[in-house]
């Protein structure tokens, strides 16, 4: 286990902007927590939006906030933030299996559905498995297949360490305060020209447990198993088959340390299209795949896209 440390006149308590209210809803082995904005109003309508593979849904606030006549609900995924502590299995079907439940728990009978990196792949997978209950999909540099690396997709016997590389030791890691978890991410290349009250909010979410032994809430297990099924394959195929709704891809030029190589290039929607022939492809300007929904440039395409969903 590593540990960060700083200067111990460092400010330990976290900060950040005002969240949403929360709901618990009951899933298989406990309960899944959800982050919502917008009215109480049932009639209003309602967004789904699902966040990647180590992230929590306090990633949406510049999203949820431009959407003030939509009620946003933004969950923990299982094996993340406050949905920490619900067990296996993890991967894309039970996480599509968990926000059906969701729906069904807040009686939502249309809903456009949202997600970032992996959690594109999850609203997809979800889509599929509601019908005509799922309105329309935008899916933010995720839920098109990755292309394996070079050794190919991870096997199913693949070690987190695997999978994840450098992530899996950060989701290790213990921090002695909030300040420190700062100072980790600041210094991050994603963050170098977009750090923000909401970003900072984010950040201090993410902890759990108590100073000075603060730690990330994603579980490495659920992470790497969810990371494994992102390559694609026969049952995703099928699934991405099954969408008929409108489904728009954002993409990020810049990659997840902002560098210029993509996590998809420009050809990936034309690949896609094999199996989602209405899918249109819009590539966001100066954004990586963190400020796309955490910088106000990437929030601002994806709002655009959100507001085009079907009622």
């Amino acid at each position: 286990m590593t540990t960060a440390t700083r200067h111990p006149s460092a400010p330990g308590s976290p900060t950040g902007p005002t969240g949403p209210r929360t709901v618990r809803v009951p899933v298989d082995g406990g309960e899944l927590t959800c982050g919502v904005w917008g009215p109480e109003d049932p009639d209003a309508p309602l967004v789904l939006a699902v966040h990647g593979i180590t992230a929590h849904h306090r990633c949406w606030p510049l999203v949820a906030e431009a959407l003030p006549g939509h009620r946003v609900v933004a969950p923990d995924l299982r094996g993340r933030g406050r949905s920490a502590s619900l067990p296996a299995p993890y991967g894309l079907e039970q996480h599509a299996r968990d926000l059906e439940q969701v729906l069904d728990h807040l009686d939502v009978a249309r809903v456009g559905l949202v997600g970032h990196s992996m959690g594109a792949f999850v609203v997809l997978t979800l889509a599929a498995r509601i019908g005509e209950r799922a309105t329309g999909l935008v899916l933010v540099d995720g839920g098109l297949p990755l292309l394996a690396p070079a050794g190919g997709a991870p096997s199913p016997t693949a070690t987190p360490d695997d999978v994840l590389g450098p992530a899996a030791a950060r989701l290790r890691m213990t921090f002695e305060s909030h300040e420190v978890y700062r100072d980790f991410w600041r210094d991050h290349p994603a963050f170098a020209h977009d750090w923000s009250p909401v970003v900072e909010g984010y950040v201090d979410y993410d902890l759990e447990g108590e100073a000075p032994h603060l730690k990330p809430s994603a579980v490495v297990e659920a992470v790497a198993a969810d990371a494994a099924q992102l390559f694609g394959g026969a049952a995703y195929e099928a699934a991405m088959r099954a969408v008929r709704v409108p489904t728009t891809f954002l993409r990020a030029p810049r990659g997840l340390m902002d560098e210029p190589q993509a996590l998809y290039g420009a050809g990936a929607a034309e690949r896609a299209r094999e199996w989602l022939p209405q899918l249109r492809d819009v590539e966001v300007d100066d954004v990586n795949h963190y400020t796309i929904v955490l910088g106000p440039r990437g929030a601002e395409a994806v709002v655009a896209a959100t507001r085009e969903l079907p009622a």
